[in-house]
């Protein structure tokens, strides 16, 4: 499959920088850790029998004045650790967000494009069953599909998927341009957050950012930080708050959040952020 070897290209690269000490995971982690982020809802992580591939973020206790909009990720090196980019995803949840990441807690081994859509389907399942915790929590209208490096490559072809609503990518862009049909099927507004010059795949989403479909609503910036971001930082830093904006915007559309990203004035242009670049977002 042409993504497996395209991921298993960036998996090599990145593991070797995980090898050397370039990323130290958040945690190794056990299911039901303790809660954080910065949002309304104190969020944690657990993991389902039926879904036990995969870590969920959520509020702790489900809130019933509002649903969930989904957010399915991807990890860096794809590697199937779902507590690897625990700061930030805990951070996304508090700002109510059902997240599932690929891999169970302290996981080892890779993953693939096919478990974030797998991830999808169980959460769109859950919200139908009238026995299950989830059942009318969740709002399956507003899904965004999201990764890292690695996983940010398998985030593009579950972003093909038509229930798919927004997508992301961090530090991560196409490794080969014999893959611009990943680009040609993209069909939702879509972020590109890289980590400047320093970052491995900063050329590479700058390539993207030229060869998706030109009339995609999109948005590109880069903050000084290198490949590995601020996902370390407690509540996943920098990266943490804009990532949480982006998804307050895009799944529940939420204005002031939407002022970070749009006009000459934004949020992201009057900051540290550097190579800000808006198209169609209105």
């Amino acid at each position: 499959m042409r993504l497996r070897r395209l991921a298993s290209r960036i998996c090599t690269v990145a593991l070797g920088l995980v090898a050397a000490g370039a990323l130290v995971p958040a945690t190794a982690g056990v299911a039901h850790a303790q809660t954080g982020g910065t949002g309304p809802y104190t969020a944690e992580y657990t993991t389902e029998w039926d879904l036990r591939d995969h870590t969920i973020y959520r509020p702790q206790t489900l809130p019933d004045d509002e649903q969930l909009p989904i957010v399915v990720w991807g990890n860096g090196a794809c590697r199937a650790d779902g507590t690897w980019f625990e700061n930030i995803l805990t951070e996304f949840a508090s700002h109510g967000f059902l997240v599932i990441a690929n891999g169970e807690p302290g996981g080892s081994g890779s993953t693939d494009a096919d478990m974030l859509t797998e991830a999808i389907d169980w959460a769109v399942d859950e919200n139908d069953q009238s026995w299950s915790e989830y059942s009318g929590h969740l709002d399956t209208d507003n899904i965004a599909v999201m990764g890292q490096s690695c996983g940010g490559i398998e985030a593009y072809e579950a972003a093909a998927d038509d229930r798919v609503t927004a997508t992301a990518l961090w530090n991560s862009g196409l490794l080969s341009p014999f893959d611009q049909d990943l680009l040609d099927d993209l069909h939702t507004p879509i972020a590109y957050f890289t980590g400047g010059e320093g970052d491995i795949a900063h050329g590479n989403a700058e390539d993207d950012w030229d060869d998706i479909p030109q009339d995609l609503p999109a948005f590109f910036a880069s903050l000084d930080v290198g490949h590995y971001g601020t996902f370390e930082e407690p509540n996943g830093g920098e990266y943490g708050r804009v990532g949480s904006e982006w998804l307050k915007w895009q799944l529940k559309g939420d204005d002031t959040a939407r002022s970070e990203f749009v006009g000459s004035d934004c949020g992201l242009c009057n900051s540290e952020w550097e190579d800000v670049q808006q198209r169609n977002l209105g």
